[in-house]
Formats: C-alpha cells, sequence, structure tokens
C-alpha cells in the first residue's frame, strides 16, 4: 500500500510526494484522508495516524476502522494521504483551528497537483474535517481536485458555498454523506455558533453537489438498485455512521476509483428522483442503460 501519513506542521517535500506516487500504478488516484474532532497527531492516545488514518489500526476501539484499506487504495491502486491536524480543545478552538490548517492543506494539495497533475486528486474528510476540505479550495487553480466525500460534516452552509464560488470548488464534485443520527451533533454544533446558520447536515444545493441522505430508505433502495447494498444504522444518535454503515465503503470505492462510471449527474438523477417518475424508475431501475449500473468496484 502506497501511503503516507502527515501532519499539518510538517508537510512533505516535492521530492517525497514524488517518491510516493511512483509507487502508484500511473494513473492511480489520491485521496487526502482528513480526520475530524478530538483527534492530535504526535500525541499516542489521540493520533489519527494510529487510529482511522491508519492503514493497520491500533485495536481498543470500536470507531477505529481503517480508511486507506476501506477505500481499496492497497498495493499500487492509489496513495493514500492520512492528513493529520491539531483538532482539540473547545470546539471554538478546533474550529478556528479548522480554518488554519485548510490554508496548509491548500498548500500540500497545490504540492500534490503540480507535482502530479494527471493523477485524479480527491478528498476525503468527516466532521470538522470538512471544515478542513472546504478552505482549503480558497487558492487552488481550478481542475484541481476531483471529488470530496463529506461524512457528517461540521460545516455550515454557507462556508459550502463560498468554498464552491472558488476556481477549484466551482469544478469539483462534493458528495454530502447525512443522516438523521447525527442531528443531535448538527444541533450541538448550532448552539456553538450560532451565529452560522444551517449546518450541511440540513443538506445543501449546487450544480456540482449531491446531498446523500443516507437516513432515508428510499435513498437506500435507489442505491440498491444501483449495486450498492447500504444497510441501515441501527443507532439513533451516531456521528461515525458515515463510515461504520455495513456496505456503503463499496459506494466510496466506486465513486472515487471510477468517477467516469459514476457521474454525479446521473447518481442525483437516481437518488433524487423527479416526483413523476419516482414510481416508474423503481420499477426498473436495475434495468436502466447505466455506465455504472452493476460495476463492482475493486
Amino acid at each position: 500500500m502506497a501511503h503516507l501519513a502527515i501532519s499539518d506542521r510538517r508537510l512533505p517535500d516535492p521530492a517525497a510526494l514524488a517518491m510516493a506516487l511512483a509507487e502508484t500504478a500511473p494513473g492511480a488516484p489520491i485521496v487526502v484522508m482528513i480526520h475530524g474532532y478530538r483527534f492530535e497527531p504526535d500525541t499516542p492516545h489521540n493520533d489519527p495516524h494510529r487510529h482511522i488514518l491508519s492503514p493497520a489500526p491500533e485495536r481498543g476501539c470500536w470507531k477505529a476502522v481503517s480508511w486507506p484499506r476501506h477505500l481499496g487504495l492497497m498495493g499500487r491502486r492509489g496513495l493514500a494521504i492520512g492528513f493529520g491536524w491539531q483538532a482539540r480543545g473547545t470546539i471554538w478552538q478546533a474550529h478556528r483551528g479548522a480554518a488554519r490548517t485548510g490554508r496548509r492543506l491548500c498548500r500540500l494539495l497545490a504540492a500534490l497537483h503540480a507535482t502530479a497533475p494527471d493523477r485524479p486528486l480527491h478528498i476525503f474528510a468527516h466532521s470538522l474535517g470538512a471544515r478542513v476540505a472546504l478552505t482549503a479550495l480558497d487558492g487552488l487553480p481550478a481542475g484541481a481536485v476531483g471529488r470530496i466525500i463529506l461524512l457528517s460534516a461540521a460545516a455550515f452552509r454557507h462556508e459550502a458555498r463560498a468554498a464552491l464560488a472558488t476556481p477549484a470548488g466551482a469544478q469539483a464534485e462534493v458528495i454530502n454523506v447525512r443522516g438523521r443520527e447525527n442531528t443531535l451533533f448538527d444541533l450541538m454544533l448550532r448552539a456553538a455558533l450560532p451565529l452560522h446558520g444551517p449546518t450541511l447536515g440540513a443538506g445543501f444545493a449546487a450544480a456540482n453537489w449531491l446531498d446523500l441522505p443516507l437516513h432515508d430508505a428510499g435513498a437506500r433502495d435507489r442505491l440498491r438498485a444501483l449495486g450498492y447494498r447500504i444497510a441501515a444504522h441501527r443507532a439513533r444518535v451516531c456521528h461515525w455512521s458515515g463510515y461504520l454503515r455495513p456496505g456503503v465503503w463499496r459506494f466510496y470505492r466506486a465513486v472515487l476509483h471510477h468517477p467516469a462510471q459514476t457521474p454525479l449527474p446521473l447518481l442525483r438523477a437516481q437518488i433524487h428522483p423527479a416526483p413523476a417518475q419516482t414510481t416508474r424508475r423503481r420499477g426498473f431501475g436495475a434495468f436502466l442503460p447505466l455506465p455504472f449500473g452493476w460495476h463492482r468496484p475493486s
């Protein structure tokens, strides 16, 4: 597995990035993975590089699911970059720190794009890591970032609007994975930062944006018709369901490894069909001539 563990305080030089890229197949994707609140690199009990950002997380935590392995970034299939940042302290401190970290992430993404302009460059972020990801788009050239998957994003609509107004954000494609089981955390974020308006947990609309409400049984049914069986989450309150739901990783692998076979407009048309077309599409959704209908991503 080609894997880099990076701290926002010690970004790698271009030579180190080039060496890591050389371990992957030509054209293989680069995926930058960003954790959320409560993690902090270089402190053993809170180090994300020993937890979700690790190819082999240390045992002892039920949430320690290896993102790079589940994203299929094995062998030469892609470069997994775990981006660790200082996300401890109060929620107000971490929220401010996320914006500063976004500017550091911008430098890393710019270096990756300059080193491998022909490689797909994607972002996979959870919770407050979504604010890091959205902030990082400001300052990047158009086309620098391909797809961004946000899980239970601890970010606000106005931040998404500003990010998509940048050259890089206007061309990136964003999948906002949300669920009703995250409502309590959205409410706590709004209570802590009441002047920021609605969170992304309430949804967002843009031409290059897809809201994916995994609590919606209808949306899951339509994903199943496309070949992605995602289970209902059993817990009523959970901030981590975006990566703990059985079946969800297969969908993430597909959209990151095979963007051409999972175009956003067609995904949106199937997941959010027009009301008059809902019954008809459910009846023969599996037989639609979609290029990704029953694709089995590696």
